[in-house]
């Protein structure tokens, strides 16, 4: 049955040291332009920060690894020469757009004097990754003069090394950035381009007029904005006050299990049941009912991100490089999540997906356009579990762990992988949890119980 994954107390301080950074321009002249931001891409103006962990691998030694990601990087930002830009407004209209100005990448080297070893557990995304990241964040700098995307190579003490990389969220998703990566390392690796990007953002425009053709529950506007060009907090981003983080493991027969209880209350097999949706409609049931009080009638929403590229008519590139994502969600009662089949619950985070058809997508790009906003529900669920970060093949070999830098504020349940030989195979997942402590206890027998 599930387990409570094993967590070493977080480390404050990696004992990282700068050894040098530079500026990595296009390695060729790219034509100046103005990149057009879709109203997904608006609302996104955050840095993601993940940290990829990698072996000692023989004929690779940190500093090579360092020299051929540097000179990757500079042809990559050939092909992505936005993320060689900077944000701007545009002034006729005050909406973001990326000047996409060759300015360049940041790009940095550093030492940590410890070995992997001492890092700890490598799953849970510890706040002190961060120096993997960015050593000396640029805090004095002007947005509009900041790169949009910094990497940063470390190399411990027993010759494993982490690749940090901070990345706008307005450049990339998580599929998009997968992409990056795969260019990125086949150009470490002296090949030619793995996919070729398609950079074209005026495929998600809004209509116009727009015409927003469904409520949209799953957004709420925000009334009061800052100036645009401030970067928003990510939904990511800690809450203030205390809160209790536990990571908790779903193995591959854990899920199974979950599947197979969602089949036995529906009759009959069926397309709902997936991992993510049990997974999600077992986590939503739990943290509900560990945090609510019993009102019966009171509606309850869990929200998670749709890839819309196959679901837009026609359907948009597959290398399409800016977010395309949106919110689905699910809705039920307090009373439904304690009392109603477990399979009545996995159907409610399906019709997520379900509904994210090409004008249900149109209409929340409109809305969009008439509202500035974010993602609402009781529970969200920032799922990192299958991007397949660890898949990317560099030429000193794939990641043994990829890591989001972020602890989640109360109302999110991130996703991330299973461990590569873990039990399972690595098919389980882990899901990262933070509840006052009182509601955590609840949450974790809930957890167990209703595994069964």
């Amino acid at each position: 049955m599930g387990t409570l994954a094993p967590i070493l107390p977080p480390l404050q301080d990696l004992r990282v040291h700068l050894l040098g950074s530079s500026t990595v321009v296009p390695s060729e002249p790219t034509e100046r332009r103005s990149m057009f931001l879709s109203n997904i891409d608006q609302v996104l103006n955050f840095d993601v920060q993940t940290v990829h962990f990698f072996l000692a691998t023989k004929g690779f030694t940190p500093e090579m690894v360092a020299e051929k990601l540097e000179m990757a990087l500079g042809r990559v930002l050939v092909a992505y020469d936005f993320m060689a830009g900077r944000a701007t407004v545009n002034p006729e209209d005050g909406r973001l757009e990326i000047d996409c100005n060759g300015a360049g990448a940041g790009f940095a080297r550093a030492s940590s004097e410890l070995s992997l070893e001492e890092v700890g557990d490598l799953v849970y995304p510890n706040p002190a990754f961060r120096q993997l990241v960015v050593v000396q964040p640029e805090t004095s700098i002007e947005l509009e003069k900041r790169p949009l995307l910094r990497i940063q190579v470390t190399s411990f003490r027993c010759g494993a090394f982490a690749m940090g990389i901070s990345a706008s969220h307005l450049t990339f998703d998580g599929m998009s950035f997968k992409m990056f990566l795969d260019n990125l390392a086949a150009f470490a690796s002296g090949k030619p381009l793995a996919v070729v990007p398609f950079n074209d953002r005026r495929l998600l425009a809004a209509r116009s007029p727009p015409r927003v053709t469904f409520p949209h529950p799953e957004l709420q506007p925000l009334p009061d904005l800052p100036p645009v060009l401030e970067p928003r907090a990510s939904l990511l981003d800690p809450t203030t006050g205390q809160l209790q983080f536990k990571l908790f493991h779903l193995r591959s027969d854990d899920i199974a299990n979950l599947k197979e209880k969602a089949k036995r209350g529906a009759g009959a097999s069926s397309s709902a049941i997936t991992g993510f949706n049990v997974v999600t409609a077992h986590l939503w049931r739990c943290k509900v009912l560990a945090t609510a009080t019993d009102h019966s009638e009171k509606p309850s929403s869990v929200i998670y991100a749709v890839d819309i590229r196959s679901r837009m008519r026609p359907p948009l590139p597959k290398s399409y490089t800016g977010n395309a994502v949106l919110t689905g969600y699910g809705t039920t009662t307090y009373g439904e999540l304690k009392e109603a089949p477990f399979f009545r619950l996995v159907e409610a985070v399906r019709e997520g997906a379900t509904r994210m058809t090409d004008e249900y997508a149109k209409s929340v790009i409109d809305w969009g356009e008439l509202h500035r906003g974010v993602p609402h529900g009781d529970v969200l669920v920032s799922s990192w579990w299958r991007l397949g970060f660890s898949e990317v093949d560099f030429p000193w070999g794939n990641a043994i762990y990829c890591v989001p830098v972020v602890i989640p504020n109360g109302d999110i349940v991130v996703l991330l992988p299973d461990k590569e030989g873990t039990t399972g195979n690595g098919t389980g997942v882990y899901a990262l949890v933070g509840l006052p402590s009182k509601s955590m206890e609840k949450f974790e027998s809930l957890f167990y119980n209703l595994l069964g």
